[in-house]
């Protein structure tokens, strides 16, 4: 269950939000949703594959982990103290916050879910983050919040639109991802897609023209250069075994 309302600063001017990562906030999880306007920073992290939604139009995500619930990243599966990246995707980093339009045409506005866990930790540990300075204005924490609300809400938009231009090549093509750690443990992914790097190899000028005209070229290097993680995924998991 949800309570979203519209965040002012009358209504929320004390309000707090638990910024932290673990379980409690639903970081226990082995994909996330990521969205072009984040690639850049996400390929230096996490490997970036697609997946099919329910309606088979494609989408983008961050591999986190092998197992199911399982997020390499975070501290520790049962305390979950922190996330340990440079960068966490920006749909984890939002929090209770959303963001919608109040009619056709209208103006983007946040929204906040007042049932969320991390505002029901802040009343909890009487901590958190300020949503609203003293004396009204946006605090730091809801800058940041907003920020990355529009990267949301316009990587949205960019996504069908570099989805477009990878299908106007032939660019994307199923992956097989199979990842051996010993005799006994084996990992398939299934259901997932990247860049092929065969045909992007061999595209041509005009096709590469189009691609970076679009803005898509750049977002097909970063799904390729993101593919070097998978190494890094499997250390981290070795890394966990070796604790258990």
């Amino acid at each position: 269950m949800t309570n979203r309302v519209l965040l002012n600063n009358v209504d929320h001017g004390d309000l707090r939000v638990a910024t932290g990562h673990g379980p409690a906030f639903g970081d226990n999880i082995n994909q996330v949703l990521i969205f072009p306007t984040e690639f850049e920073a996400v390929q230096r992290e996490y490997p970036i594959f697609f997946r099919k939604d329910a309606d088979g139009a494609f989408q983008s995500v961050a591999l986190l982990g092998l197992d199911r619930d399982e997020n390499l990243f975070l501290d520790d599966a049962s305390q979950g103290s922190g996330w340990n990246a440079r960068y966490v995707p920006a749909i984890q980093q939002r929090g209770p916050f959303s963001i919608a339009v109040r009619e056709r045409g209208g103006e983007p506005m946040i929204h906040v879910d007042l049932d969320h866990p991390r505002v029901a930790a802040a009343k909890a540990e009487g901590e958190g983050e300020p949503v609203f300075l003293p004396a009204g204005g946006n605090s730091p924490y809801l800058q940041h919040v907003a920020r990355l609300l529009g990267a949301i809400y316009d990587g949205l938009e960019i996504s069908k639109a570099m989805f477009a231009a990878f299908e106007a090549v032939d660019l994307i093509e199923p992956v097989d991802v199979e990842i051996k750690l010993d005799d006994h443990a084996q990992y398939d992914l299934p259901g997932l897609y990247t860049i092929s790097q065969e045909r992007f190899a061999g595209l041509g000028g005009a096709a590469l023209e189009g691609l970076h005209r679009s803005g898509a070229l750049a977002a097909a290097q970063w799904v390729l250069s993101s593919l070097g993680n998978v190494g890094f995924l499997v250390e981290l998991k070795n890394r966990k075994r070796a604790r258990t």
